[in-house]
């Protein structure tokens, strides 16, 4: 007679990695709790002990997604001396990271929003807040550049940042449609051929 043992260690940042594939692959809405348990490899009962529900789960993935996945583009940007330069490793760190080979293609954040007219306005806010952040992240990098005299006053550092974010997202579209790496790394050295106009620019904006 088999004896019972006691059940195997749940592995949070297992199940974590294996709903972020998932996610990933399939954005929010076409992501169903039954795909999850099978990719998790946990009862629907037990994920939502473990993590409250869908939109729970979601929220951390997206923190996990962060940790693992967002550093080698916006880590440590300040070992750049110079905002441009920092600016350039963001694109191209991106490119790299939206095309490799042992993820889906392009960004989580960028991707797995669900439609507009969906029910899941709270997933679509956390997916806002964190498209924003990369924004925010350049703008503040700019700001600093102004401070130490690399970008000139006159620059409107809101436009360069918008700027840049909207081309970050971009590429992300473009990996997952299928761009190759090298088309995304032109693109982002085209991107930079615009800076001296955008950091001699006073354009307010609207």
């Amino acid at each position: 007679m088999a004896t019972r043992g006691r059940p195997p260690a749940f592995d949070r940042d297992d199940a974590l990695d294996k709903a972020l594939g998932l996610f990933w692959e399939r954005g929010y809405d076409n992501t169903s709790m039954a795909d999850l348990s099978t990719a998790m490899e946990l009862r629907p009962p037990s994920i939502y002990a473990a993590f409250g529900s869908k939109e729970s789960l979601f929220d951390e993935v997206i923190i996990h997604y962060s940790k693992l996945h967002g550093t080698e583009i916006w880590g440590n940007l300040e070992r750049f001396k110079h905002p441009k330069d920092a600016t350039h490793h963001v694109l191209v760190a991106s490119a790299n990271a939206f095309t490799r080979d042992d993820t889906p293609h392009g960004c989580l954040v960028v991707l797995a929003a669900p439609q507009a007219s969906s029910n899941h306005a709270t997933v679509n806010q956390t997916l806002r807040g964190y498209r924003r952040k990369v924004t925010e992240i350049l703008r503040n990098l700019y700001a600093e550049g102004q401070r130490r005299g690399h970008i000139p006053s006159i620059a409107n550092i809101d436009t360069m940042a918008a700027y840049y974010a909207t081309v970050q997202h971009g590429m992300s579209i473009q990996a997952r449609d299928g761009a190759p790496r090298t088309d995304l790394i032109a693109v982002a050295d085209a991107a930079m051929t615009t800076w001296p106009n955008l950091i001699s620019s006073s354009q307010t904006r609207r």
